[in-house]
Parts: structure tokens; C-alpha cells; sequence
């Protein structure tokens, strides 16, 4: 099975799960909805991508449930970013965000159902490998909640003086180093020597987002523009100039490529990871730095 096809399959039961009658009809709709149809799934293909490394060759059903909860959590944080009392965005992922399709009320109640839809998808593969499991829960609420997660790093932006590693870190970085440690844990695996290369990642990718959101304009990026400056946010454009935060991202991305740990799908992974890359970097960049 193709890696899209894997993800979205087992995205789909996921959802299948959620959205079965009692569930409210108008509930189900923006579960679909903030699920479906949008997304470059580059965190669950992350996921996949490491798992492969580290020896799944039989599709592993605990490491496809793996990689559709680190996406299910994605996707729940995006939702709760773009509500009214955040970002306020009404555009993701090239349409309506969810609140601005369903209500506040509805949007609020979706992301929460999706992180819990998350924690049940990884439990529901539990009695094959309980253990390993167990840890794999462990992994992921350490990348949702705080001190570490990623509602730590949207409460980074409401602290009058921040912290901009540990922001990045939470906001960003956290569910990339939840993809690849996840990854190598699904399989049996030690997930330490894969921390780096999820940190790595997290970071160019927070660069490459800072440099989208202040180069594209809204229908390039598919959410609204130019964000980072109308919320006063750290950035990596403000900071460093475009041609300095192009700098860092390359920077970042050869320490990403050299962070892969020795494994009988290195070569495989380095690839993967060279392709994510030149996905990050913004289209019609160089124009900026030429």
C-alpha cells in the first residue's frame, strides 16, 4: 500500500470511529471536515518513513495507528489555532477553516474530540504490544500537552516576554520529534537517536513557515498571510532577514540529513527527507534573495 493511501486509510477508520451515530450530525461534519481533503500529511509520513527505516515491511497495524494519531493531534491544533481567540483565521488548507464552516462552539468541540480521537486510535492497537503502546501514549501526550507540547507552545504567545527556543520547540517542533521518535518505537526500536532528526525537521520547518507566511500571499499559502506581523510574533524573517533565514533553512536541513542514524533504510530515509526539503523551501524564494 502506498504511504498516502496507508495514511489516509487509516485516518478514514479513525474518523469512521468518531463520527458513528449518536455522534451529532453537525459534529461529525467538522471532524470530517478539519480531517479531510488538505494536508500534506508530513508528519505521518515522517512517521512512516522512520518506521520503514527501522524495519516495517509489513505494514504494521500499531505503526499506521501511529501515524494517523500524530495527525489526528496536527490537525486538532490547527483548528484550535485558527479560532477567533487565537489567529482568527477563516481560511485553511485552501477553504473555510472550521469555525468559519460550523460555529465557534462546534470548532472548539472538534479539535478537543480529535486529540481524544488521537489517544484512541493508538489504545485501540494496544493488545498486540501493550507496552510498547503504553509508550507510544506517553510519547504523545508529551508532544500535545505542556510543559513540552504543543499547547505549551500556543501559550508561549500569550507570555508578555518569550522564550523563542522553547516556543519553537513546543509550537513546532514537537509533534515532528513525536514522528520520529513514534516511528522508531512502533517498531521495538531505541526512539533516542531519532530525536535529532524530528528536531531538525521541526525547525526548518518553522523557518520555511515563517518565510511562506512573510513572502506568499493568502491564496499561495492557503491560510492567511502575513500573520506573524499583524500578531507581533518571533520569527525567524524578522530576526534574521530573508536571506539569512534562507541561510539558517539550509543549515538546519544538511543537520537534518546527517542526523539519520545508521539503519538498513538510511539511504531510503536520507532521500525522503532531501524531497520534504525541497518542499519547504517557498516557491519563488530565490527571487528574494537573488
Amino acid at each position: 500500500m502506498a504511504t498516502h493511501e496507508r495514511i489516509e486509510t487509516a485516518l478514514a477508520v479513525a474518523l469512521k470511529r468518531a463520527t458513528k451515530k449518536p455522534s451529532p450530525p453537525k459534529l461529525s461534519q467538522a471532524l470530517r471536515h478539519a480531517v479531510l481533503d488538505g494536508g500534506a500529511r508530513v508528519r505521518p509520513q515522517l512517521c512512516l518513513a522512520v518506521a520503514h527505516a527501522c524495519g516495517d515491511r509489513d505494514e504494521s497495524e500499531l505503526v499506521s495507528a501511529t501515524a494517523a494519531a500524530i495527525e489526528l493531534i496536527h490537525c486538532a491544533s490547527l483548528v484550535h489555532d485558527d479560532l477567533p481567540c487565537f489567529d482568527n483565521a477563516d481560511l485553511r488548507r485552501g477553504k473555510s477553516s472550521v469555525h468559519a464552516a460550523y460555529g465557534e462552539p462546534l470548532a472548539v468541540l472538534a479539535g478537543d474530540a480529535l486529540i481524544v480521537a488521537a489517544f484512541e486510535t493508538l489504545a485501540m492497537c494496544s493488545a498486540g504490544n501493550p507496552i510498547r503502546a503504553n509508550s507510544l501514549l506517553v510519547d504523545l501526550a508529551f508532544a500535545t500537552g505542556a510543559p513540552n507540547g504543543i499547547c505549551a507552545g500556543q501559550g508561549w504567545e500569550s507570555e508578555s516576554e518569550i522564550d523563542l527556543s522553547a516556543y519553537h520547540r513546543a509550537k513546532t517542533g514537537a509533534l515532528f520529534v513525536a514522528a520520529t521518535r513514534m516511528g522508531a518505537r512502533a517498531m521495538g526500536e531505541n526512539p533516542e537517536p531519532w530525536e535529532t532528526l524530528g528536531a531538525k525537521i521541526g525547525e526548518a520547518f518553522q523557518v520555511a513557515d515563517d518565510l511562506r507566511d512573510a513572502l506568499l500571499d493568502t491564496e499561495e499559502l492557503g491560510k492567511p498571510a502575513g500573520q506573524d506581523a499583524v500578531h507581533d510574533r518571533p520569527n525567524a524573517v524578522a530576526h534574521l532577514g530573508v536571506q539569512g533565514a534562507v541561510k539558517k533553512l539550509d543549515t538546519i536541513l544538511e543537520g537534518a540529513v546527517e542526523s539519520i542514524p545508521p539503519c538498513e533504510g538510511e539511504a531510503t530515509l536520507q532521500a525522503i527527507v532531501r524531497h520534504q526539503a525541497e518542499r519547504l523551501v517557498p516557491v519563488g524564494v530565490a527571487r528574494y534573495v537573488a
